[in-house]
């Protein structure tokens, strides 16, 4: 097998119920997103590039509303879950990098603790984490939501000798 490479990306508006949660962190004081989990998009796109380089099918197929055990779950129980499913397909990941379009939460001031939050969460794998503004265009330059894009590598497992 060949090293995989997939792509995610989600989006979730502001207006849920409860604090913020993204990149695997909760963030005080910030309005939280709608969704069927905990709207973490930045979460969302990683488990999508890394279902997607695994050939396993999307967010939806293995989390979305038809599984109501997962209704308000947060990142690390979806990304432990994914790592879990990469696995079991003969897989390692490599590196994940995800760019969060946003005008709020600024994540420059906490970016190493969501990388260490979302690498512990996916067996220690390297995960980059960069934000922009999209200059007050669209749904996120308006402060409607946060969007997140994610690019996974995977790596054929080594036989365990």
């Amino acid at each position: 097998m060949l090293p995989r490479v997939g792509v995610g990306t989600d989006v979730h508006r502001f207006g849920g119920d409860g604090p913020l949660w993204l990149a695997g962190l909760e963030w005080p004081g910030e309005p939280g997103l709608v969704g069927h989990s905990d709207g973490d998009a930045v979460a969302h796109a990683i488990v999508d590039a890394l279902l997607s380089a695994a050939g396993l099918g999307d967010i939806g197929t293995h989390f979305g509303t038809a599984h109501p055990e997962y209704a308000g779950a947060h990142a690390d129980l979806f990304l432990a879950r994914t790592h879990r499913l990469v696995t079991a397909a003969g897989f390692t990941v490599g590196n994940v990098a995800v760019q969060v379009q946003a005008n709020r939460p600024r994540l420059l001031a906490r970016r190493a603790e969501a990388e260490a939050v979302l690498s512990a969460a996916l067996g220690g794998a390297a995960v980059s984490v960069s934000a922009t503004t999209t200059d007050g265009l669209g749904f996120v330059g308006t402060g409607e939501g946060v969007q997140a894009f994610a690019v996974a590598l995977l790596m054929p497992a080594q036989p365990r000798r």
